[in-house]
Formats: structure tokens, C-alpha cells, sequence
């Protein structure tokens, strides 16, 4: 099979929106009148990204939500993305169950494939993704102001439990079904699409948590010039591995609890600020987009962040957001 075969046989399909799909040296997208047009590429890399054995259709599940994740947190809507592939070598039944998961999830979104590269080399999936905003509505990090209430959706933390446990660094066994949750938010992250959609004009900033809550909050006081506190005890309540746990008997213990949610990564779950006047509006947004979303926190005018314990005390430790060059 050469690339050329590989590409129409899995990858080429009829385009609805775009003007112009695969097959020719460009892709031609047409945003409506009025529209911004949001970009956003990301990269995932064998043994750096993903495990070797992952399965196939969750790789490619999870390389196109990680890009729709960028989109929610500008609360753009999908139009088309380009794919560059890197393979050791064209395993169809690699590649079938890759673009199963990859497409299933495309057409979940309204995301057209619309173009892209193939060669061959070491395993590299490297995505770019369009969509479309209204201008002047685009959710930005640098709008966050004093007093504004902090909100996460969904979990937190469950993705860097599975890692830690697939890499034995979980100090107890995960049960079975805890250890297959996990992995499956690891592995099949839930991009939050229609909650950022239905995020603007409520909320103030956003960000998507990709490299840890700590470090993404980082962004949003950087670029808004803000402090920010959070309330710890409501860790807990944030990772789905620990409902039903009591805070006092967590069977991960409450240091590794912090650890993952604070400083996980891989969660894509949308970090946001709105004014405390609109919080009715954001929990109704939330229930139109089918999200729990939590407060867990405000921005203060005083810089830097403040993560604080059941007693309003700022806690001594330090949590670290991933960096490739670290």
C-alpha cells in the first residue's frame, strides 16, 4: 500500500462546509461573514504522549481532542482540521482502527478532514484544527479580573492517576474499574466543545487544563496581570477515581490527590472566569452543554497564586505543571 492508497483509502472523504478538501495543494475554508477563524495545532509523540500499546481508535480519538479542546477554550466551533502523519511502516489494521476513532470523533463535531501530510518515520501525529468565532467574542486568557469566581469543568486529576498507575507509581492498586475509568479519561479525554460555545459572553478568560491546573492557571494571571486563590478540600470532589471516598479515608492518599489534581495534565477540561453576578448563567450554561462545572476558587488583584487548606492557609507545598524541557 503506498501513501497515496493509504491516504484515500482512510483518510479521504466528501467535505460538507469546506470548499475544498483533500486532494489538491490546499484546502480552501470560507467562515462566515462576521467570523474570526481560530487555529490551533498540537503534536502527539510516541512514548512521549501515549504508550505504545494504546489502542488505535483511542489514539486517534485522542489526537483530534486535544485540538478540539484548544477550539472550546476560545469558544470557537469546529470546521476542518489537517492531519501529518508520521508511521514506521502503513499496518492497515493499525490504520483502520486509527481513523475509526480519529473520524468518529470528527464527525461528532462537525470537524471536516480537509488535507495534511503522510511519511514515514518514528510515530508523530500532528494536528491542526480550524473553527469559527464571532469577532470580539473569542474567550481570551487576558480578560480574567479581581473578583472574578474561578470554575473548572468536569474532573480533574484522573488521567495522571491512570499514568502513575500504569507506570506502578501509585502507592495502592487501583481496583479494575478505578484503573479503567482512569485510563479512559487519559486515553479518550472528553473535549468541551459546546460548554465553550456557551461560555461567551459569560465568562471572562479560559484556558484548556492540558499540562496541569497550577501551571495553565499561570497563563491566565500572567496575561490578565492577576492573582488567584484556590479552595484545596474541594480536591476530592474534582477527581472522579475518589467519589464515594470520604475526604478523611481517600485510598490515594491526600498529598498524591493534590499532586494529580493540581499538577495532573492531560485532564482538556476547560479552567474559566466570570464575574460572581453571572454564576446562575454560567451553572445554566453548563447544564445546556450537558458539564458539571465546580468553583474553586477567585481572582484577587494581589499577584500570584495562593492555594489554600480547610483553614484558609496557604499550603507550603509546591505543585509543578508539566514542561517538555524540564
Amino acid at each position: 500500500m503506498g501513501e497515496f492508497d493509504l491516504i484515500a483509502r482512510f483518510f479521504k472523504r466528501p467535505v460538507r462546509r469546506a470548499a475544498l478538501g483533500v486532494g489538491d495543494d490546499c484546502a480552501l475554508l470560507a467562515p462566515g461573514a462576521g467570523m474570526h477563524l481560530a487555529v490551533s495545532s498540537d503534536m502527539l509523540v510516541e512514548g512521549r504522549h501515549f504508550f505504545p500499546d494504546v489502542y488505535p481508535a483511542h489514539l486517534g480519538h485522542k489526537a483530534l481532542a486535544v485540538n478540539l479542546s484548544d477550539l472550546a477554550a476560545c469558544g470557537a466551533r469546529p470546521l476542518a482540521f489537517t492531519l501529518a502523519l508520521a508511521l514506521p511502516r502503513a499496518d492497515e489494521a493499525w490504520l483502520q482502527g486509527f481513523s475509526e476513532g480519529l473520524l468518529a470523533l470528527a464527525d461528532a463535531h462537525g470537524c471536516e478532514l480537509v488535507g495534511g501530510d503522510t511519511t514515514q518515520g518514528p510515530l508523530n501525529i500532528c494536528i491542526t484544527v480550524f473553527g469559527e468565532v464571532p469577532a470580539g467574542q473569542a474567550l481570551l486568557r487576558s480578560s480574567a479580573r479581581a473578583g472574578d469566581d474561578l470554575w473548572v469543568s468536569g474532573h480533574l486529576g484522573d488521567a495522571r492517576l491512570a499514568l502513575d498507575a500504569l507506570q506502578g507509581q501509585v502507592p495502592v492498586q487501583l481496583p479494575p474499574p478505578v484503573l479503567a475509568q482512569a485510563r479512559e479519561r487519559l486515553e479518550r479525554p472528553t473535549p468541551r466543545v459546546a460548554l465553550g460555545q456557551a461560555l461567551r459572553g459569560l465568562a471572562s478568560s479560559a484556558i484548556d487544563v492540558s499540562d496541569g491546573l497550577v501551571g495553565d492557571l499561570g497563563h491566565i494571571l500572567r496575561a490578565s496581570g492577576v492573582g488567584a486563590r484556590i479552595d484545596t478540600t474541594l480536591a476530592p470532589q474534582l477527581m472522579a477515581a475518589c467519589a464515594g471516598h470520604a475526604p478523611e479515608n481517600l485510598p490515594y492518599g491526600w498529598e498524591n490527590l493534590l499532586r494529580c489534581v493540581l499538577a495532573g495534565g492531560d485532564d482538556y477540561e476547560l479552567l474559566f472566569t466570570a464575574p460572581p453576578a453571572r454564576r446562575a448563567a454560567v451553572e445554566a450554561a453548563a447544564r445546556q452543554a450537558g458539564t458539571r462545572v465546580t468553583c474553586i476558587g477567585a481572582m484577587e488583584a494581589e499577584p500570584g497564586l495562593r492555594l489554600l487548606d480547610a483553614q484558609g492557609r496557604p499550603l507550603s507545598a509546591q505543585y509543578l505543571a508539566f514542561d517538555h524541557f524540564r
